[in-house]
C-alpha cells in the first residue's frame, strides 16, 4: 500500500505542476488567423486530457497490483 500512496502523491504533485504551467497569456484579438475558436490554440489533445489522466491512473494501479501478485 505504501507504493500506491507514493505513486498517487507523485501523480497529484505532477498534475498540480501541469495545471500551473497553463498560465499562457491570451491571444490578442484582431485578424483571427492561426487559431481555432475564440483565441484558442489548435491542440487536438486538449479535449482528451481528462480521459488520458484516468487511463494513466488505471494503468498505474493495474500494473502495481500485477507486480505485487507476481512477487507473492
Amino acid at each position: 500500500m505504501k507504493t500506491i500512496s507514493k505513486l498517487l502523491s507523485a501523480l497529484f504533485l505532477f498534475a498540480v505542476l501541469l495545471v500551473k504551467a497553463d498560465d499562457i497569456p491570451p491571444v490578442p484579438g484582431g485578424g483571427g488567423t492561426g487559431t481555432v475558436g475564440p483565441g484558442a490554440a489548435a491542440s487536438p489533445i486538449d479535449t482528451y486530457v481528462y480521459l488520458l489522466s484516468v487511463v494513466a491512473i488505471a494503468l498505474i494501479i493495474f500494473y502495481t497490483k500485477k507486480i505485487k501478485s507476481v512477487k507473492a
